[in-house]
Order: C-alpha cells, then sequence, then structure tokens
C-alpha cells in the first residue's frame, strides 16, 4: 500500500510508503531540483515527520528529471542581492536552514539512501554526502562547482569531507569538475552504481532489505557510528562500547539471539 504525507507539499516533494520504506521524490524538475528555501524547508518537515512515524523504517531520496538536485537556486540567491543588505540576511538563512536539513538527515533514527540519477552537485552533492548509502545510475555525475562561478562550496565540504579522503574532497572543490559515477564510487561517495535508470529501484530494494532488521538496533547504530566517527580511538570504542550495552538491553537483542541460537526467523518488536 502507498500513502502520502499531507504535510509534504505534492509541489515541492512527493512521499511514497511501501513495506516500512519511505520515498522522498525531489519533484521541481523544471528547476533540476534546486534547494531554494521552500524545498529546503519541505524536506525538513518531510524528515521531522519521517523521525515520528513508527511505520517508516528506511528512507530513499531521489529525483525527477535530470538531476537529484543542482544545488541551491542561484535565481533565488541572485534576486535577493536586490535588498537593502545585498542579501545578507536570507544568504544566512539558506544557509542556516540547509545546515539544519543536512544534520536532520545524519541524525534521523533511521538510514537515509540516496539514489541518484543525471547530476547531483554543489548543495545536491552536499545532500548525497549526507546520506548513509548512496545508489547511483551508471550515467550519474557529482560535483562541488562553485569555484567556476566563484563561489566556493565550502558548505558543501562539510559532509563531502566527511565521506571522502581529505584529498578527494579537496580536489572536488579546487577542480569544480563533474565526476562519473565509477570515480565517485572509486572515491567513497558512492557505494554501488547499476544500469542508467534502475537507481531508485535497486535503492529501494536494498531499503526494503534493511527495513526487514530491527527498527531499534538500526536506530542505535547509526546513532553510535555517527558519534564516535571523528572521535579519537579511545573515545570511539567507548562510545561504541556504550551503544553495544545499550542495545544488548533491548528486546529485539534477545529475540534475535535467541532466533539464531534456534534457528529460526527472528520476530522484531518493530
Amino acid at each position: 500500500m502507498t500513502t502520502s504525507s499531507a504535510s509534504v507539499s505534492s509541489e515541492l516533494v512527493r512521499r511514497e510508503e511501501d513495506a516500512g520504506v519511505v520515498t522522498l521524490t525531489l519533484a521541481q524538475s523544471q528547476n533540476r531540483n534546486a534547494l531554494g528555501l521552500a524545498m529546503i524547508d519541505t524536506l525538513i518537515v518531510a524528515f521531522a515527520d519521517i523521525a515520528k512515524d513508527p511505520s517508516a523504517h528506511v528512507v530513499v531520496v531521489a529525483g525527477e528529471g535530470p538531476a537529484l538536485s543542482a544545488g541551491h537556486d542561484l535565481r533565488e540567491i541572485q534576486a535577493h542581492r536586490n535588498d537593502p543588505d545585498r542579501g545578507r540576511a536570507f544568504n544566512e538563512l539558506i544557509m542556516t536552514r540547509c545546515a539544519t536539513l543536512m544534520q536532520a538527515i545524519v541524525a534521523l533514527p533511521k538510514p537515509v539512501i540516496a539514489a541518484v540519477e543525471g547530476v547531483a552537485t554543489a548543495a545536491g552533492c552536499q545532500l548525497v554526502a549526507s546520506c548513509d548509502l548512496v545508489v547511483a545510475g551508471e550515467a550519474a555525475r557529482f560535483a562541488l562547482p562553485g569555484v567556476n562561478i566563484g563561489l566556493f562550496c565550502s558548505s558543501p565540504l562539510v559532509a563531502v569531507g566527511r565521506t571522502l579522503s581529505r584529498k578527494h574532497a579537496m580536489e572536488m572543490a579546487l577542480t569544480g569538475k563533474l565526476y562519473s559515477a565509477a570515480e565517485a564510487e572509486r572515491m567513497g561517495l558512492v557505494n554501488r552504481v547499476v544500469p542508467q535508470g534502475r537507481a531508485l529501484a535497486e535503492a529501494k530494494v536494498l531499503a526494503t532489505s534493511i527495513a526487514s532488521r530491527s527498527a531499534p538496533t538500526l536506530a542505535i547504530g547509526k546513532r553510535a557510528f555517527n558519534e564516535q566517527i571523528e572521535e579519537p580511538l579511545s573515545v570511539a570504542y567507548a562510545l561504541a562500547a556504550k551503544a553495544m550495552v545499550e542495545n544488548l538491553a533491548e528486546p529485539d537483542s534477545s529475540e534475535g539471539i535467541a532466533a539464531f541460537l534456534e534457528k529460526r526467523e527472528p520476530r522484531w518488536s518493530a
């Protein structure tokens, strides 16, 4: 069964849900799904709704048309140069809201998979890097092209720089070039490359497999990974050990271990 969320604008983002997998499709193909203020705020609301929805176990983010997202809406930004402050207040607002969106994806207690066909550039590439997993069609392209228009992709580098090695991330930002799906996979931005046009379908297959696992276990694991990954080794192990103790106290852990020992399928609580 497929359902839609009334709190998500159908003009900007479509929400569909099937078997615990929520698909959010950016639906502004005419402007390459630019992350304008309205699009960003719609996605923030969508992820907040998903965080509270016990039936939603995994999220897939996709885009209509030739791009997942080409980044910020440059026409919107340029229009605000006519403001009395030449757009400074608006630019502060949109960068803050964009950071809120990216952090909401990371903090969401459910895995998020990006399904990329076409291009994902600038803040669109930031969106991809903020997701937990990425499935890309073989014709997909990725870039941090801000340097080409005199606007270094500093904010996108926060997410990209935490996903790729520093050298690869800086190369993307300094050159502004388009990277193929195969190159993005080699650099660690993409998990798997699939035939063109198959990214969404393959992402849903992956999401359905993950959604069959214990939801509390996935939430604990995602949070623990993100907490420890930037910490020194000793702190990371302390955080990971705490997470495993917390996980072992969950009913699903007891059920999962019992099912393994009894050679049967586990019956998860959620």
